[in-house]
């Protein structure tokens, strides 16, 4: 029994450090202008793809770029190198943000960690559960797209919470961009697996060569670009030559970056926070030009007016998708998180209420980047089957953030009036005070 005492006292969603807090701050800053951009570029392929000039989108889209000399297939169109090459970047700084999290970050408390990774994996299985149960007796192998409702889009949904909710509690911000984090780890780990369906050992082992060098430099602390950039490249060029998909690259390179807990102190000319100056260096190039890109090039799908649209969304993968996104994230995470909270005892932070969990869990129902990039690998890029994904992903996607915003626009007035009271600085020294009173 005095091994609970503990976990009685422990709070779920209890605040941070002020050191982490105001770096999510900083973060969702940027991923909020990123959501915006990506937005714009889905808004505007939709647009373009449903005018009566769809016809040089889809050209512009199907355009090859590359050359297969050498051995390399790399001969692929403007759509194939934003999913492959933009989104290693993309997924590079997915693995810089996760190995700061659980090495310098509050998540290094074992305590704090278990939520959001019980949360994703919660938020993985419920929705694909729901996927499979729509398209089990579906033919020609529908049930393949099991993965395509699973991940939570980072920038869309930090997006949308800027608009909906600008005063939630820091630690279910936090929480939301962790959640989401792992869950692109956990998604690119599950396309690396399950939808690779030929691996060719020697590039993948020539691949180790380069991913080698780049960790021994940026062990070593060298940060020359002219060193490091043709590495990575060439660590990406033969990872898609094996037949696993590229974006792994991304997290690999990402994961081989040294992290310290004291990385706070570190800057661009500093020894110590490389990870840190990575991730300030190419942040900005996701979130407001890979992403993008991608979003441009994913997102343009020819509806075929009002009717062809309804057929679409009446298609069992639509079914699954919507119905995985909107339903299936919200009961994984919301399930997965009072379940933990009834498992161990713990208590919800006095701040807040569950309402705020469960709104927050219909929001991760917001799948955009790699939901589609899942579809692309399911099914054929191109297909009628490629277009049902696109309608269902933007619908869910829009869906749950419809009704995330009913349930949080509610409590943020009372969270304004919390805000107000919390960003005190009576002693002026940059840290409100309520991070000062021992309550971290």
């Amino acid at each position: 029994m005095a091994d609970r005492k503990p976990l009685l006292r422990r709070a779920l969603f209890s605040r941070g450090s002020w050191s982490e807090t105001s770096r999510i701050t900083a973060i969702l800053r940027k991923e909020t202008v990123g959501g915006a951009l990506l937005l714009f570029a889905a808004a505007v392929a939709l647009i373009w793809a449903n005018s009566a000039w769809s016809a040089s989108y889809h050209n512009l889209t199907s355009f090859h770029v590359g050359t297969d000399r050498f051995g390399l297939h790399l001969d692929l169109t403007l759509g194939g190198w934003a999913a492959d090459g933009l989104l290693a970047i993309f997924f590079f700084v997915v693995g810089l943000e996760l190995k700061r999290e659980f090495v310098a970050g509050d998540l290094r408390d074992p305590g704090r960690a278990a939520l959001p990774i019980a949360a994703a994996v919660g938020g993985m299985v419920v929705p694909a559960a729901i996927f499979v149960a729509f398209t089990a007796d579906a033919s020609d192998g529908a049930v393949r797209g099991w993965a395509i409702p699973t991940a939570t889009d980072i920038a869309f949904a930090v997006a949308a919470l800027a608009v909906i909710s600008t005063h939630l509690p820091s630690a279910l911000r936090t929480f939301l961009l962790t959640l989401a984090v792992v869950d692109d780890l956990l998604a690119i780990t599950v396309i690396a697996v399950f939808y690779t369906e030929k691996i060719k050992v020697v590039p993948l082992l020539v691949a180790l060569i380069p991913l080698t060098l780049f960790a021994i430099l940026v062990q070593r602390r060298i940060r020359a670009c002219w060193l490091l950039i043709p590495l990575a490249a060439l660590t990406w060029v033969f990872v898609h030559e094996s037949g696993v998909h590229a974006t792994v690259a991304g997290v690999l390179l990402g994961f081989t970056v040294p992290v310290l807990r004291s990385e706070a102190a570190g800057g661009p000319d500093a020894g110590p926070g490389l990870a840190e100056h990575f991730e300030h260096l190419m942040r900005p190039v996701s979130a407001g030009f890979a992403v993008p890109v991608f979003a441009f090039f994913a997102a343009g799908v020819t509806f075929g007016g009002y009717d062809g649209l309804v057929t679409a969304l009446r298609d069992p993968i639509a079914l699954g998708i919507v119905g995985g996104l909107v339903v299936g994230k919200t009961i994984g995470v919301f399930g997965t998180t009072w379940v933990l909270a009834a498992i161990t005892r713990a208590s919800l932070d006095s701040a807040l209420r569950w309402i705020d969990v469960f709104g927050m869990s219909m929001l991760a129902g917001i799948g955009f980047t790699v939901s589609l990039l899942t579809g692309d690998l399911a099914y054929d890029s191109g297909s009628a089957r490629d277009d049902v994904v696109k309608v269902a992903v933007l619908t869910g996607s829009l869906l749950a953030a419809l009704l995330a915003a009913i349930v949080l626009r509610l409590r943020n007035r009372h969270y304004r009036s919390v805000w107000i009271l919390e960003s005190r600085d009576r002693d002026h020294d940059g840290v409100p005070d309520v991070y000062e009173s021992g309550r971290d």
